[in-house]
């Protein structure tokens, strides 16, 4: 099993930057494939990106494409999410997840392991 710990979420202005961590414990966090997710007000929880245990393939979704970078440091056991250019519409509880699986990743049903959530707010 693995416990996992968001931070980073916070307020800022449209245009801004705000970099996400996801720290592990428990199993070999290597043994992982990682992904981040968002649940806006009034919205379904949905794919932002995702990295494979290596960090070799990351994936990401159309909306957060060319802004946000995921990135991986198995040996510190932390998974972190960049997101530039930040947009009213980033607004979302930001939740990582981890996974044994290596496919179907952009998929929330994939993932086993969750964690609590950080809130990112960001104001036009």
């Amino acid at each position: 099993q693995v416990q996992l710990v968001e931070s980073g979420g916070g307020l800022v202005q449209a245009g801004g930057s705000l970099r996400l961590s996801c720290a592990a414990s428990g199993r070999t966090f290597s043994s992982y494939s990682m992904g981040w997710f968002r649940q806006a007000p009034g919205k379904e929880r949905e794919f932002v990106a995702a990295i494979s245990r290596s960090g070799g393939s990351t994936s990401y979704a159309d909306s957060v494409k060319g802004r946000f970078t995921i990135s991986r440091d198995n040996a510190g056991n932390t998974v972190r999410l960049q997101m530039n250019s930040l947009k009213p519409e980033d607004t979302a509880v930001y939740y990582c997840a981890a996974t044994v699986t290596r496919d179907g990743l952009t998929k929330e049903h994939a993932y086993d392991y969750w964690g609590q959530g950080t809130r990112v707010t960001v104001s036009s």
